[in-house]
């Protein structure tokens, strides 16, 4: 029986609770990218709006949240918990880039698909952490800048994949080895285990971001460096500040040409 892709990924988007969401994405995910499925609709998308979420975290601007010191078994966990929020959003947000952007090949729907699984699971290992921290998701504020961008990039799957997947993922592959050091000056070896795990997929992650950027780059006949560059200036200007994680990057389908291209001052 063929799955109806779409109408899967909108009970994800809506699903409130963190329980349900989760046990929503690993089964959906497992049908789509283990099965046959559907990408006919007589219907587009809806308008995006904010998915299903908890009512906790509270959410705040970004420069509302404290410095996250991780001397104090406090600070590790408010760490830990700003990393799930993260891959919470992920969750959703590779969910929208399935339900919102139609007549893609029937492989981008299993990578995000297979990306929305990840996270999934990203998230239960760190709130198992936060667990052991004697915290849960929600203690911390939070903010709301990933699926803003989500907003921003609603109407172009061209720009979602540039600007969500390359840039602000991206940075997660950038700042990550520096979050690790820092715990393992803090002795943190559980925690950074799952850090290390989430680096390691979250380059296939960025991976699929490029390979679709490029992939609608050629449909719309576009030269990929110049609209990359164009779109980072026009939206994500301070998103995308170096030092880069140059083998990351370029394991991530990042172009030589173009990590030096943003590491010229124009480009940043």
């Amino acid at each position: 029986m063929s799955i109806d892709l779409f109408a899967l990924a909108a009970e994800c988007l809506a699903a409130t609770g963190v329980a349900e969401k989760l046990d929503r994405s690993a089964e959906a995910a497992a049908l789509i990218v283990g099965g046959e499925f559907s990408t006919e609709s007589n219907m587009g998308p809806l308008p995006i709006r904010q998915p299903g979420r908890p009512a906790r975290p509270h959410l705040v601007s970004p420069r509302e949240l404290p410095p996250r010191g991780l001397g104090t078994t406090e600070g590790r966990a408010a760490l830990v918990h700003a990393v799930a929020h993260i891959e919470f959003n992920a969750i959703d947000l590779a969910w929208d880039a399935v339900y919102r952007f139609r007549g893609m090949p029937q492989a981008y729907y299993r990578d995000w698909a297979q990306v929305a699984a990840d996270e999934t699971r990203h998230f239960r290992l760190l709130s198992a952490r936060l667990a052991e921290l004697g915290h849960v998701y929600g203690d911390f504020d939070a903010h709301n800048g990933l699926w803003e961008m989500a907003v921003k990039t609603s109407e172009s799957c061209l720009e979602r994949m540039a600007l969500v997947p390359r840039v602000l993922e991206a940075r997660g592959l950038d700042v990550t080895p520096g979050m690790i050091a820092r715990l393992r000056g803090a002795n943190d070896a559980r925690t950074i285990d799952i850090l290390e795990i989430i680096l390691r997929e979250e380059v296939a992650h960025v991976a699929a971001g490029s390979r679709w950027f490029a992939w609608c780059c050629v449909r719309e006949g576009v030269d990929a460096q110049a609209t990359f560059l164009r779109l980072i200036a026009e939206h994500a200007r301070n998103a995308v500040k170096p030092p880069f994680n140059i083998p990351a990057r370029l394991s991530a389908g990042f172009e030589q040409g173009e990590l030096d291209a943003l590491l010229t001052p124009s480009a940043s």
